[in-house]
């Protein structure tokens, strides 16, 4: 890909990351992402056109709101630069490939879902849910164009498996972990089994480890106690991000120390 390429694509990002942020604003209240148009949360006045514009407009305005002049939270250019980020890694992971249009679904409602789980503890079913079928059908088409229907197959046992898997945790531990967790573990399974075996373990495995490792590390320093409810999407969706990255890798290391 060349440079106006990544180019395109960090604009979309961009893009898409201002609609995020009226996706993890309001789907947690259960409103729609469409319509009214977005207003400041403080005066209720409409935001204009010129002050929507991704990550530029805050930074004219300062991060206040044009009519009232309240602080407009960093969080907002910050998911923006975040989406787009992530669109740029997926694009040089992926090149102008048939996977790619499915791994940018992926980062971006990873991205959605792992904020509004930080805020409000849920991962909503509004998300969730839609993106088995989404997934499955951004990975048919690189399975019809290659064809690499064998991959597809593999994608949705590795859904299977990852939501098996959490869903015993749930009824061996229900205190664990919620519901929710388990619906989205289906959905990491999707992405990664389409890579291979060794992206599923791989990122199932660094969930748990970046689970245990940030939960310890705020239990040492006073910030969380052994009761408190740490929201674990978050380092589920991190933990098969990195795996989309370097699952294939880190799965071949693990295979040679048996050897």
């Amino acid at each position: 890909m060349n440079f106006l390429g990544y180019a395109a694509i960090c604009l979309l990002g961009l893009l898409i990351g201002s609609f995020l942020n009226v996706v993890i604003y309001r789907v947690p209240d259960g409103r729609s992402v469409v319509k009214p148009r977005s207003s400041c949360a403080s005066c209720g006045s409409l935001i204009r056109e010129r002050d929507n514009i991704p990550v530029v407009s805050w930074l004219l305005l300062r991060g206040k709101c044009r009519d009232c002049g309240t602080a407009v939270s960093a969080r907002y250019p910050l998911v923006e630069l975040a989406n787009a980020l992530l669109w740029l890694v997926m694009a040089w992971q992926f090149g102008l490939s048939w996977e790619l249009p499915a791994y940018l679904y992926f980062v971006s409602i990873g991205l959605a879902l792992a904020v509004i789980d930080l805020d409000t503890k849920r991962l909503p079913n509004a998300l969730t849910l839609p993106s088995y079928l989404v997934g499955g059908a951004l990975l048919a088409i690189p399975a019809f164009a290659d064809p690499n229907w064998g991959a597809y197959g593999r994608a949705w046992l590795g859904a299977a498996v990852l939501f098996a898997f959490y869903f015993l945790l749930v009824l061996i531990y229900p205190r664990g972990m919620g519901l929710g967790d388990v619906k989205l573990a289906g959905v990491l399974g999707l992405y990664l089994g389409w890579l291979g075996w060794g992206e599923v373990v791989v990122g199932g495995f660094l969930g748990f480890l970046l689970g245990a490792l940030v939960g310890g590390g705020l239990m040492l320093v006073g910030l969380a106690g052994r009761k408190s409810k740490i929201p674990f999407g978050p380092f589920m969706i991190v933990g098969a991000l990195l795996a989309v990255l370097w699952g294939d890798s880190a799965w071949n290391v693990y295979l040679d120390t048996l050897t």
